[in-house]
């Protein structure tokens, strides 16, 4: 891929990188003159209750993500309820934008598997003319130039969402549908290979757990000795190490402040104390059981944190495994490691043993965070071409 860097001062009024076949600057407009449609659904009367297990799909703001559907709870209404809502039919192409909540400003387009269903209060549809390719469209809107005109509409007190007239007044300046058609069709082939990256996460995790419990099971008897956990692992409370200023950096360069839950890096300090660096440990969420094998100097954000390190002749890799293998869920807000986790009993291999199960699982592991790195650096690529490519 050939792309020309502009040089601001011999042509204004277009993006910093550029397809090299093409010049001239591009039209500034607002979304209001290049819209025959700017409006949204209701949710039914009833609710949730009304939802059907086939039918026209029902889109929610849930269902649209930053370039691309998720339809893996998609909701159904029966053809009564559709037609009441005919006005808000989805056809192909339509550009989806999440206009409340949390999501605001999520956009995506209408695939096959949405169109001819629609969308409730939550979700805007725009509808193009021929001069706005609508895929061009969804993605301004997620570029730095459409976030920064939505955030614009919340500032203050006004944090109620995006009405119509806010939709029609977004300022997007556009090339020849050539041009467009070329930008979007590459960012669209960078975001399916996200998409291809994330199935290969989520295969490879499920192959991991796989092979993890088919080990585990297969411990049994002659080859094992039962321990409790405590006799494995010693735990440490965190006090010492719990992060005195909550403002984090991003500086990646500082020391990282963990949870032991999906977030694990919650940022970073500058604070030169307290910082645990005694070598590889587990951190375990008393309350919610989640655990994380860290092996590098951090932080803590609270007092819910043990943590675990190994007892002699005990790998604590292969302790983090059997942690996992025991899928360990929390169904009350209470500290359980002390109560409930230290009594269980752990089937235990020899040394030997311990150390070859952990460089499978090692094996595994290590090819699953290459593959979430090399989605990172995909996710970044987008990022800045959504930062250089329009204005």
């Amino acid at each position: 891929m050939i792309m020309a860097e502009n040089k601001k001062e011999k042509e204004c009024n277009v993006p910093n990188l550029r397809f090299p076949e093409f010049s001239g600057e591009w039209e500034k407009c607002t979304i209001g003159e290049l819209a025959i449609k700017v409006g949204s659904g209701v949710t039914p009367r009833g609710g949730e209750s009304v939802y059907k297990m086939d039918g026209h799909p029902f889109v929610r703001s849930q269902n649209v993500g930053l370039g691309h559907l998720i339809l893996n709870d998609i909701a159904f209404i029966d053809e009564e309820t559709h037609l009441r809502q005919k006005s808000t039919e989805l056809k192909l192409e339509d550009v989806l934008l999440n206009i409340t909540g949390a999501s605001i400003g999520r956009s995506a387009l209408v695939n096959e598997q949405v169109v001819g269903g629609n969308v409730n209060q939550h979700v805007c549809i725009i509808r193009t003319k021929e001069n706005l390719i609508s895929s061009f469209l969804c993605n301004f809107l997620l570029s730095n130039y459409g976030q920064r005109q939505i955030d614009s509409f919340q500032a203050g007190g006004n944090r109620q969402g995006l009405n119509f007239e806010q939709i029609k007044s977004i300022k997007i300046t556009i090339p020849s549908t050539k041009e467009q058609t070329k930008v979007a069709k590459l960012l669209q082939l960078i975001e399916e290979r996200i998409a291809t990256q994330n199935k290969i996460i989520e295969d490879l995790k499920k192959l991991k757990s796989a092979i993890r419990k088919k080990v585990f099971v297969s411990l049994k008897g002659e080859y094992t000795e039962c321990y409790e956990i405590h006799q494995l692992l010693t735990y440490e409370q965190p006090t010492a190490y719990i992060v005195a200023n909550d403002e984090y950096s991003t500086d990646t360069n500082l020391i990282p402040v963990l949870t032991a839950n999906k977030g694990f890096v919650l940022g970073y300090t500058n604070e030169d104390f307290g910082i645990y660096q005694k070598g590889e440990c587990i951190i375990f969420d008393d309350f919610t059981m989640d655990a994380k094998y860290v092996a590098f100097p951090f932080k803590v954000k609270s007092s819910a944190i043990k943590i675990l390190t190994a007892k002699p002749n005990v790998n604590l890799r292969f302790m983090f495994e059997y942690l996992s293998y025991l899928e360990l869920k929390s169904e009350e807000h209470k500290r359980h490691y002390i109560s409930e986790i230290a009594s269980l009993v752990v089937e235990l291999p020899s040394k030997e043993m311990q150390d070859q199960i952990t460089s499978l699982m090692t094996l595994l592991g290590n090819k699953l965070t290459l593959e979430e790195k090399a989605k990172v650096r995909y996710e970044n690529e987008k990022q800045y071409l959504l930062s250089q490519m329009f204005i």
